[in-house]
C-alpha cells in the first residue's frame, strides 16, 4: 500500500502543462498521418500496403488523440491518461508502420519522441516498460510482415538500433525528468518558505510596537503598520491603502523627512503626531539605494527613555553602592562618637545642644543615603490594569493599621463608577506612601489634627488620585522647586521624597503635579494612563 501510494503521489505531481503539450504533439502526429492517407501527399510515401487499414487507422488515431487532449484537461487523475496515451501511441505506430511500409522509418522516429515523453513523465520502471513495449511492438510488426509474405523495409540491425534507442532515450529522459521534478519541488518548497517568511515578517511588522511607514517621493504613505496608524490618528486606514498624505497627516514629521532628504542630519527631539498618543522619535532610512521609497521608524519616546533610564539606574546603582560605603562608615563613626560624648558628665548644656545637632544631622545624612539607595534599587515598572478605587481603599486601611496616625484622619473618596489605570502597583504604593507621609507631616494647621483625603476620579482620558490636606498650603516660590532633588524646607527632610515619587510616575507614563487649592491646603495630583493607552511598554 505504501509503495502504491508513493507511486500515485509521484505521478500525480506530473506538470499538467507538459502533459498538455504532449497531447498536442499527438494530435499533430495523428493529423500528419491522416494527411498522408487522405490527401494527395500520400504519393510521397508510396502506395499503402493495406489501404483500408491505413484509412481506418488515420481516422481512429486522430479521434483518439483529440479525446486524450480533452480528457487530459478535465481529468483530475493523471495515471490513466499517461498509460492510455502510451498504449495508443505504440499501437498506432505499429499499425501505421504495417500499413505504410515506406514511412516505417519516420514512424519509428516519431514513436521515439513519444517514448521519451512518457519516460520523462513516468517513474523509471514504467518508463522502461513503455520502451520495452515499443521494442516488442516493433519486433511483432516485423514478424507480422514476414508471416504475411511481405518484405519488411527495415533490417534486423535497424530494429536492434531502434530498440536500443528506445531504452537509452527512456533512461536519459527519465533522469532529465527526475531532475526537472526535483528542481520544481525545490522551487515550490522555496516558494512556500518565502511565502511563509513574508507572512511572518508582515505579521511581525504589523504587530510590533515601533511604528513603520513607507513613504514615496510624493510624500504619500504607501504602507503602515497598526502602531504607525494609531500614532498618526488614522482611524480610517488611509495610511495602509496609500491614500494618506504625510504632510497633511503629520506636518512636522513630513518637514523632518523633507529636510533629511535634502541632506540634513536626523533631529533627535521627539514629537507628538496626534492627541492622546505618546511622543515618538522618528528615524529615516532609504528602502533602496537608488529608490524613491523611504522607511520611517516611529519609536515610542517613553520606551527609549526607559532604556536610558535602565542604563542610568545601573550606573546609579554602582555609584550608590560606592556612596554608601564611603559615607556610612565615617557617618557611623561620627554618630557613635557624639553618643559617647553625650554620656560624658563633663558635657555642659551648651555642648549637649551641639551634640543633638550633630546627631540630627547624622540622621538626616543617613536618610539621604537611604533615599538614594532606594532610588537606585528601583525596579523597572510592570504596568497592570488596576482597579484604582479598590487599590486606594486597601492602601488607606493598610496605612492606618501599619502606622499610628493618632488623632489625624486619613480617608478615601472614591468615584461612583469604577476607575481603571495602567500602573505598577508597587510603584503606586510607594508614590502614595510618600505623598501621604508629607501630607500628615506638613499639611496641618498649628495645634490641630491633620486631615488627609485621597480622591479617585476620571479626568478626560486619565485616571487621577488627588492627595489633599487642610494645611497652610505651599507658597508659590516654594511650589516651583518642589520636585528638585535635595530641596527641602525642613531641617529634618532629605529633599528626595517628592523627587523619587515623580521619577516613579515618569516610569509609569504618569504625571505628578502640585495643584493649588484656593480655599487653603495643598493637593498633589497623580495622573495615570488609562488601560486604553497604546504602546505602554
Amino acid at each position: 500500500m505504501t509503495t502504491s501510494a508513493s507511486l500515485i503521489d509521484r505521478i500525480e505531481s506530473i506538470p499538467r502543462r507538459e502533459l498538455y503539450f504532449f497531447a498536442l504533439y499527438r494530435v499533430l502526429v495523428a493529423g500528419l498521418i491522416a494527411a498522408l492517407v487522405f490527401s494527395p501527399l500520400s504519393v510521397l510515401v508510396g502506395e499503402p500496403r493495406f489501404p483500408q487499414l491505413a484509412v481506418g487507422l488515420a481516422g481512429a488515431y486522430l479521434l483518439v488523440a483529440l479525446l486524450l487532449l480533452l480528457w487530459g484537461r478535465n481529468e483530475r487523475h493523471l495515471i490513466p491518461i499517461v498509460f492510455c496515451s502510451a498504449t495508443a501511441d505504440i499501437a498506432a505506430a505499429t499499425l501505421a508502420a504495417h500499413a505504410l511500409p515506406a514511412a516505417s522509418a519516420g514512424i519509428a522516429m516519431m514513436l521515439l519522441f513519444n517514448v521519451a515523453a512518457a519516460a520523462m513523465l513516468l517513474p523509471l520502471r514504467y518508463g522502461l516498460g513503455v520502451a520495452l513495449s515499443a521494442t516488442a511492438a516493433t519486433l511483432l510488426e516485423y514478424l507480422w510482415t514476414s508471416l504475411d509474405g511481405g518484405e519488411s523495409t527495415r533490417s534486423l540491425a535497424e530494429l536492434a538500433m531502434f530498440a536500443t534507442s528506445y531504452l537509452a532515450v527512456a533512461y536519459i529522459c527519465y533522469q532529465i525528468g527526475q531532475r526537472a521534478r526535483s528542481s520544481q519541488r525545490l522551487a515550490d518548497r522555496r516558494g512556500a518558505e518565502v511565502a511563509n517568511l513574508y507572512e511572518i515578517n508582515e505579521l511581525i511588522i504589523r504587530r510590533m510596537r515601533t511604528g513603520v511607514l513607507v513613504v514615496d517621493a510624493q510624500n504619500r504613505v504607501t504602507l503602515a503598520n497598526e502602531a504607525a496608524s494609531a500614532l498618526l490618528g488614522d482611524a480610517d486606514g488611509n495610511s495602509a491603502s496609500g491614500r494618506l498624505d504625510l504632510l497633511s497627516a503629520a506636518p512636522e514629521l513630513g518637514k523632518r523627512l523633507q529636510r533629511w532628504r535634502n541632506g540634513w542630519n536626523q533631529e533627535e527631539t521627539p514629537l507628538q503626531l496626534s492627541p492622546d498618543q505618546p511622543e515618538v522619535q522618528p528615524r529615516f532610512a532609504r528602502l533602496l539605494m537608488e529608490g524613491d521609497l523611504t522607511l520611517v521608524f516611529l519609536d515610542d519616546a517613553t520606551v527609549v527613555s526607559r532604556r536610558a533610564e535602565s542604563l542610568t539606574l545601573s550606573a546609579l546603582g554602582r555609584f550608590s553602592a560606592s556612596l554608601a560605603h564611603e559615607i556610612r562608615n565615617p557617618l557611623a563613626a561620627i554618630s557613635y562618637a557624639s553618643q559617647l560624648l553625650e554620656e560624658s558628665p563633663a558635657i555642659g548644656d551648651t555642648d549637649r545642644r551641639l551634640l543633638q545637632i550633630i546627631h540630627m544631622q547624622c540622621q538626616r545624612t543617613n536618610g539621604i543615603v537611604e533615599s538614594v539607595l532606594g532610588l537606585a534599587r528601583r525596579e523597572r515598572s510592570n504596568p497592570e490594569n488596576l482597579d484604582l478605587g479598590g487599590f486606594v481603599r486597601r492602601f488607606v486601611l493598610e496605612y492606618r493599621q501599619t502606622l499610628s496616625i493618632e488623632t489625624d484622619s486619613l480617608e478615601a473618596i472614591l468615584a461612583p463608577q469604577p476607575v481603571h489605570a495602567l500602573v505598577d502597583p508597587k510603584h503606586l504604593h510607594q508614590i502614595l506612601s510618600a505623598l501621604v507621609h508629607n501630607a500628615l507631616k506638613y499639611g496641618r494647621v498649628m495645634e490641630e489634627p491633620a486631615r488627609v483625603r485621597l480622591r479617585v476620579a476620571m479626568q478626560e482620558r486619565h485616571a487621577i488620585v488627588d492627595v489633599m490636606d487642610r494645611g497652610p498650603g505651599i507658597p508659590e516660590a516654594v511650589a516651583a522647586q518642589l520636585f528638585r532633588p535635595f530641596f527641602t524646607t525642613s531641617e529634618h527632610g532629605t529633599g528626595l521624597g517628592l523627587y523619587i515619587a515623580r521619577e516613579l510616575c515618569r516610569a509609569n507614563q504618569a504625571r505628578l503635579e502640585y495643584v493649588p487649592v484656593p480655599a487653603g491646603g495643598a493637593c498633589f495630583r497623580v495622573a495615570l494612563p488609562g488601560p486604553h493607552t497604546m504602546l505602554s511598554g
